[in-house]
């Protein structure tokens, strides 16, 4: 008997509905006719053991007791779910072959693994047991996955991977929320004080833009503008560049802080003679935007709709795990395999039967075009998020669950248009000594962009400049006037979801130290696709952050936090020496302990510094949220997943897992 183990219920059933029929519906799994069984997690069916667990003496939060650290990690069944793993106990032994199914990204890998770990199957039969990739629902797409499996044993660096950034989670997690919350204590905090490897930088992210907003001075800048006319009357306007010479009366950003250099500059151009110094005019190309990541899914989706990360994520679960219209959302990649072209056909007449109103009054999209989204060298256990080839009921969807289906569906559309062609003009020109510019863009051919233009948000249109008359090199012409405007400087804006997704994801901007910078543009960021959602609604349901509208601001109790702890712990910078060492861990270019060791002695001097100080910056802040428990959430459904400074662990190695 072949045993399929997937992740979750959905998938399970998307499994079972292709293999030999009549289907027999047990408790907990599903039998095919030829005798084959499909069972599931529930998400994950094994949760870490509580410090108490070692020992009893951990139920009461001793600053002596840290840092704890297990000497043989304990997974136990989580309570809920103890009768599925009694299930998958029994049909584990019976089988003769098993198939891991859970989701196609790292975490998803550990899921299984550490339940045929827990079940300790032999070694015969783990070595045996193959992996299933599956990133779509339909039928066609399972048989066709189910044709193509791999060694399970292929995946072990990324289940050590996985399983190294749980455990590593949980010390640091676990240890500093410990530590900190006892010295909160001494200064009147109530609360628990979380803090976490990924979560606790996020914090910082918002309390440090909040902080820069707070302490922003506005000054007042001037610039000038040129109304110019052709010798045919035809009239545009231009912009002064001030020169060196101006230097002194500028801001290190180049803007004129001096309101009589604005001034003079208009007096002494105002009906003067003007030549065009120089006209650059370039054709310019611009490829189709690539299709959905998660994190790209979330920001565009916040933008246009105002829907927070985690209504995205819970409506594009819901988009493939109920209805199969999309493939699996929590992806990483903006890519395609080139296999996948061959559906492109298919996929494309399910949108124009259940989303015509994309195409409406565009040209047709071209099958035959390949964008440079199908790049086999960039997939590896998922692909971009895209359309199924199920046609969609859209009246049949929530509002929000249609929005993101619609987004999906546009961007898979765009990879089957020509490129957005233009021309790019930019002029120079000399009054009385000074010099001015000016540019335009004309469309040459809209392309892939006439999807995007009619969109009655307007937010993905971008600002038309104006068109410019026929200009050339040496032509004269005539100021008609001169124009100071003055303007304000602008603080930053507060983070928004999408924002601090955009920041989550490009953490490398806030990181000053070149070779961090370097390993964290080569990674994700800080969290993954599948947790930053999570994390951002941990800290608000903590206390630490709150939302007003779109916009999210830091709580006393964050900023507290924050301006107590070490500032190592606040900044990104140790998520990136994770990040590159899990990385390599993948690779098998370093093993489990090379991470484990020198994390622990990280965490010793940082439970050191801890308590030598005490967080002053808490005294008198009350808790806006009370205390809560470090709750458990599972893959499946919307997860917050997260753990990020509690859970997850597993074993030294994931063949050690195996007889823990």
């Amino acid at each position: 008997m072949i045993l399929y183990i997937a992740e979750k219920p959905s998938l399970g059933r998307a499994i079972a509905d292709v293999l030999p029929k009549p289907l027999r519906k047990q408790e907990g799994y599903v039998e095919a006719a030829n005798g084959d069984c499909v069972s599931w997690c529930v998400g994950h069916l094994l949760e870490q053991a509580e410090p108490d667990a070692y020992d009893a003496k951990y139920k009461s939060w001793k600053l002596a007791d840290l840092p704890i650290v297990p000497d043989i990690w304990q997974l136990k069944p989580k309570k809920t779910t103890a009768g599925q793993l009694k299930v998958l106990k029994k049909l584990v032994a019976q089988a003769e072959q098993l198939v891991h199914a859970g989701d196609p990204d790292r975490e998803g890998q550990l899921l299984v693994d550490e339940v045929l770990a827990y079940l300790k199957v032999s070694k015969t039969k783990l070595a045996n047991t193959q992996r299933l990739l599956i990133s779509d629902l339909n039928p066609s797409a399972v048989k066709r996955a189910l044709g193509a499996q791999r060694s399970n044993h292929e995946f072990v660096p990324l289940s050590t991977s996985a399983l190294a950034r749980s455990r590593a989670d949980w010390l640091y997690g676990m240890n500093l929320t410990r530590a900190f919350t006892l010295q909160g204590r001494k200064v009147g905090f109530q609360g628990v004080l979380s803090v976490g490897r990924v979560q606790t930088p996020v914090l910082g992210l918002v309390v440090r833009r909040d902080e820069t907003i707070n302490d922003f001075q506005p000054k007042p800048f001037y610039e000038v503008e040129a109304e110019l006319q052709t010798e045919r009357g035809e009239s545009f306007k231009a912009k002064w560049k001030p020169s060196e010479a101006c230097q002194p009366w500028m801001d290190e950003d180049g803007r004129v802080l001096v309101k009589g250099l604005a001034e003079n500059v208009v007096s002494r151009i105002a009906g003067q003679r003007a030549t065009v110094e120089s006209v650059e005019q370039k054709q310019k190309r611009q490829s189709p935007p690539l299709p959905y990541n998660l994190s790209s899914l979330q920001i565009d989706c916040n933008k246009r709709f105002g829907l927070s990360a985690q209504e995205v994520l819970d409506s594009a679960q819901a988009l493939y795990e109920r209805y199969k219209l999309i493939t699996y959302p929590r992806s990483d990649s903006r890519y395609l395999p080139q296999e996948q072209l061959a559906d492109a056909g298919k996929v494309l007449k399910a949108i124009e039967q259940g989303a015509s109103e994309l195409i409406q009054g565009c040209d047709a999209p071209n099958p035959s075009l390949k964008s440079k989204a199908w790049n086999d060298s960039k997939v590896d256990a998922h692909h971009a998020i895209i359309p199924t080839a199920k046609a969609a009921n859209l009246a049949g969807l929530s509002t929000r669950e249609r929005q993101v289906y619609l987004q999906v569906a546009r961007q898979y559309l765009a990879q089957f248009y020509e490129a957005y062609i233009y021309w790019d003009t930019k002029v120079t020109v000399m009054i009385a000594g000074g010099t001015f510019k000016t540019s335009s863009k004309r469309d040459q051919q809209l392309g892939w962009k006439q999807l995007f233009c009619r969109d009655p948000s307007g937010q993905d249109d971008e600002e038309r400049q104006p068109q410019l008359p026929e200009l050339k090199q040496g032509q004269p012409l005539t100021c008609e006037r001169g124009e100071v405007q003055e303007k304000i400087t602008q603080p930053p804006k507060h983070f928004t979801d999408a924002s601090l997704l955009s920041a989550m994801t490009g953490i490398s901007r806030y990181v000053s130290d070149p070779q961090i910078r370097k390993v964290l543009k080569e990674t994700d960021g800080l969290g993954t696709e599948a947790t930053r959602a999570g994390i951002i609604e941990l800290l608000c349901k903590r206390g630490f952050l709150s939302r007003q509208g779109k916009t999210i601001l830091a709580t006393d109790a964050g900023k507290g936090l924050i301006n107590s702890l070490p500032i190592e712990a606040t900044l990104p910078d140790m998520t990136a020496q994770w990040e590159s060492s899990l990385d390599a861990i993948c690779r098998k270019e370093i093993k489990y302990q090379t991470f484990m060791v020198p994390l622990l002695e990280r965490i010793n001097g940082l439970i050191t510094q801890v308590s030598e100080t005490l967080p002053q910056a808490l005294a008198g802040v009350k808790t806006s949220k009370p205390a809560f428990r470090r709750k458990r959430s599972y893959r499946g459904k919307a997860k917050t997943t997260t753990k990020k400074g509690s859970k997850t662990k597993v074993a030294r190695s994931p063949q050690k897992t195996t007889s823990e």
